[in-house]
């Protein structure tokens, strides 16, 4: 996700957060401070509730990474490959391969929520022990503010609608009995919306009624439907575009420019000639370097074109997604989350053989797709497989 950094690893795995997630936290801190902790234990120094506030933040913070990490602890033992986890504002992401079987994608789903709901249980229960036993009043309401979060997490998480865990498990249930995963995906996707809708409506009557949350539960909602719908969008492509190769989807030849000429000498003489919005470079020897997107020359100052040779400010190869073309075009869109994104460049024999644009995969589903689904488009996002909780 962009706009996220490294914090850590997590067994092995690579943890990171999104700039929205301290945003968040301080703002739960903050109600935690002014209004749970208060109202519970009432009499206590500002200070007191700040530090508890803090502390029960950032247990929040680590019940989402143990969310999120049995997701992904689930699919390595799945044999499913995990890429990192994010966290932000609304949950957590885990990037990973699309399961292989029903059973796995069922298994990875519902770890998440179960491990929400075990960890708010054992919140709760330590919450009734600490004031049955010390009756410190401070850690009990921490406790069972705590564990109520992570209940209504696994709850809210288990609703039936994709991008929700509930959605990827209604998913996995319709693929077993189908047999068809994009038609499962499609079904999810449609839930997410109705879902993702209902809420965003919920979280509009009672803003409007006076309580601020609602506000948030809109914004929620809105993000589901909006996902759901690009899922399904997706989900439509994978069916159109099912047993085609890179090679009948891309284009040649390949117009490309040189990436050893200064932005001006570029824009002037390279693509001033072409009608693309998006170049691939080659260098001295005729080898790809890179893609350059020519709105990026447009940005760079004009003192500076004269100086700045282009391929330093390109995509470099190693950043592109590269495919082969007898590769299967939906396991290449499937990937593009790890890589460059769009265009693909078609590599042959150490040679730009091709180049896939969103132009040419909207072209070719056109061409392919039969039956009543209609829609579809280049997915939305990338493709990786996700796993992740909504709020």
């Amino acid at each position: 996700m962009k706009g996220s950094i490294r914090i850590g690893r997590v067994r092995g795995l690579e943890l990171r957060a999104h700039w929205s997630v301290p945003l968040i936290m301080l703002l739960f801190a903050y109600g935690l401070a002014k209004r749970t902790l208060p109202t519970y234990a009432p009499g206590m120094a500002p200070v007191v509730y700040a530090v508890a506030a803090v502390v029960g933040a950032v247990l929040l913070l680590v019940s989402l990474v143990v969310h999120e990490a049995a997701h992904a602890l689930t699919a390595r033992r799945a044999g499913i490959s995990v890429q990192d986890v994010t966290l932000w504002a609304l949950g957590g992401m885990t990037r990973m391969d699309r399961p292989t079987t029903a059973r796995a994608a069922f298994a990875v789903a519902v770890s998440g929520p179960l491990a929400s709901l075990l960890l708010g249980g054992a919140a709760l229960g330590g919450a009734a022990g600490v004031d049955a036993v010390l009756h410190w009043r401070i850690p009990v309401a921490v406790l069972g503010w705590l564990g109520g979060t992570n209940l209504l997490l696994g709850v809210f998480n288990l609703l039936p609608g994709a991008p929700l865990d509930g959605g990827r498990v209604l998913q996995a249930a319709l693929w077993w009995r189908t047999g068809d995963r994009d038609r499962a995906q499609r079904a999810a996707g449609r839930g997410g919306q109705v879902v993702g809708m209902v809420l965003a409506a919920v979280g509009w009557w009672t803003f409007v009624k006076g309580m601020s949350g609602g506000l948030w539960l809109m914004v929620i909602g809105l993000f589901v439907a909006s996902t759901a719908a690009a899922e399904r969008r997706w989900a439509q492509l994978a069916t159109a575009l099912r047993g085609v190769r890179v090679a009948q989807a891309m284009t040649r030849p390949v117009v490309t420019g040189p990436d050893w000429l200064t932005v001006d000498r570029f824009l002037a003489e390279a693509a001033a000639q072409v009608g693309h919005s998006v170049l691939p470079l080659l260098d001295f020897e005729g080898r790809p370097s890179g893609v350059v997107r020519l709105r990026r020359l447009a940005a760079v100052p004009s003192g500076r074109r004269e100086a700045l040779r282009v391929r330093e400010v390109a995509t470099p190869l190693s950043q592109c997604t590269i495919a082969a073309p007898d590769e299967l075009l939906t396991a290449v869109l499937e990937r593009l989350g790890s890589g460059g994104g769009l265009p693909i460049l078609v590599m042959d024999d150490g040679r730009l053989g091709g180049i896939v644009t969103t132009y040419d995969i909207d072209r070719l589903s056109k061409r392919q797709r039969r039956g009543p689904e209609q829609g579809g488009g280049a997915p939305s996002g990338g493709g990786v497989g996700r796993q992740g909780s909504g709020a």
